[in-house]
């Protein structure tokens, strides 16, 4: 399948196309996409255009097309879908955790209702059991579709059980070996079992040695898990061990995703989880409360600097260098925090005390510090500027960088301590604080050096 790009010409040529209900044609060209070609050609299409799209796909491309829409137009497109149609046509052809996934973005009697259309029983109960967990646990995150065999069968058993165990399930990537009471005892590799002789049983070839993680384990921790040691999928156990459902390895990229993505935006400044197709007025109350705590920075930072107006009317040029020592503040701020937050966010953290990392930021501090008041200090030189002057920016500047390169540094930590996102850190929070508390260092600098040499 080649990789498809799309044009404003495709889609004009496509919405002709469906003017004018070609069925044969349109089908062609949806048979030659990927499905996440066609879910970002939605995008363009009204909900009328959509629906008849819809309905060309076979059941089992359609519901893989539903996976890959974001969960705005996925939504747009589902209210206007009778419930029968939503469970029979695209639940019913999903794996359980999208399945989960996709229910759980309407509301309870919504819920309720799709449920009801399940035919399968055992499906819709997979379905009621994964919405009960947190969407950012382990539970939140697994399938119930997975091969399990019993300790105590024999290899033609095992291998009868796999087979049909198999008919429902997209890839393998380990069979699981369980006791009489459903808990998990290992994994059961595919080549010793072709190996071995029909009289053995799974308790002789199955290896013990199995990484698992329970229903409660935060999603995060579980990322970290998979990529620690490689793994494509990861067993899920409940409170007393039992085998609940496995995550695979696609599941948790699309966490990372939306994690990075949240992290980003907390970052820049913007709270919820927001979208640009999203309405004028979700946007807003998403950016609105850091620029106000923006704004009450910069009324604080401005009675900061209006607290040194005399030092300012004797010696005006000392208002020269303030946008270089707050921008040099929050630069250095954001790079400290966001070396501390990926640390966290990647589980790398090591077993090191807060203070020996602290001590190592320190120390990075001092030497980007000395480096950089260097430089200032000497172009403060060259240019002929006075003595009080050159020795404010260049002293200013290294205090400021090492303040904010330990209090970028500390906020995530303790923010992490508590429990709140230190994604946070990275954002209008820190560099509010390091403009206003840098502007103080300076011009408190300022009037000590040129009351001295007065």
């Amino acid at each position: 399948m080649a990789n498809f790009e799309l044009t404003r010409k495709f889609v004009e040529e496509l919405k002709v196309l469906i003017d004018k209900q070609d069925n044969e044609e349109v089908s062609r060209i949806l048979d030659d996409l990927h499905p996440a070609d066609i879910a970002e050609l939605f995008e363009e299409l009204n909900i009328d255009e959509a629906k008849y799209i819809y309905f060309l796909l076979d059941d089992d491309k359609a519901a893989d097309v539903l996976i890959e829409l974001d969960e705005y137009d996925r939504l747009r497109f589902l209210e206007s879908l009778p419930s029968e149609v939503i469970a029979r046509r695209f639940i019913d052809k999903m794996d359980s955790d999208d399945a989960a996934d996709v229910i759980s973005e309407f509301d309870p009697n919504r819920q309720q209702e799709v449920i009801s259309y399940i035919e399968d029983a055992n499906v819709a109960g997979d379905i009621v059991d994964l919405l009960n967990y947190d969407e950012n646990t382990a539970g939140g995150l697994m399938a119930k579709e997975l091969i399990k065999v019993k300790e105590n069968w024999s290899i033609p058993t095992c291998l009868r059980s796999m087979r049909r165990q198999a008919e429902n399930i997209d890839e393998v990537y380990y069979v699981y070996v369980v006791d009489n009471n459903g808990k998990l005892k290992g994994t059961l590799s595919l080549k010793k079992m072709l190996l071995s002789s029909t009289g053995k049983l799974v308790s002789d070839i199955y290896n013990p040695d199995v990484i698992s993680v329970g229903v409660d384990t935060p999603a995060e921790e579980v990322s970290n898990i998979m990529d620690k040691y490689g793994l494509v999928a990861l067993p899920v156990v409940d409170h007393v061990g039992r085998l609940a459902g496995r995550i695979t390895i696609d599941d948790v990229v699309d966490f990372m995703r939306e994690e990075a993505g949240k992290d980003y935006a907390l970052a820049s400044g913007i709270t919820g989880d927001v979208e640009a197709s999203d309405s004028i007025w979700l946007l807003t109350k998403a950016r609105i409360p850091w620029l106000f705590i923006g704004l009450i920075g910069g009324l604080f930072g401005s009675r900061v600097v209006g607290s040194f107006g005399g030092i300012l009317d004797l010696y005006p040029q000392l208002a020269f260098f303030m946008p270089l020592i707050a921008a040099m503040g929050g630069n250095v701020g954001i790079q400290s925090s966001a070396i501390v937050v990926q640390s966290i966010a990647a589980g790398t953290m090591g077993l090191a005390s807060p203070i020996k990392k602290l001590l190592k930021e320190f120390s990075v501090a001092v030497l980007n510090a000395s480096v950089l008041a260097g430089l200032a200090f000497v172009y403060n030189m060259l240019i002929g500027s006075q003595e009080a002057l050159t020795l404010t920016v260049s002293g200013a500047m290294f205090s400021v960088i090492i303040f904010a390169s330990i209090f970028g540094a500390v906020v995530p930590l303790f923010l992490n301590k508590i429990k709140i996102d230190p994604a946070v850190a990275t954002g209008p929070f820190v560099t509010t604080l390091n403009d206003i508390i840098g502007m103080g260092i300076y011009l408190t600098i300022g009037t000590f050096f040129y009351n001295w040499l007065a």
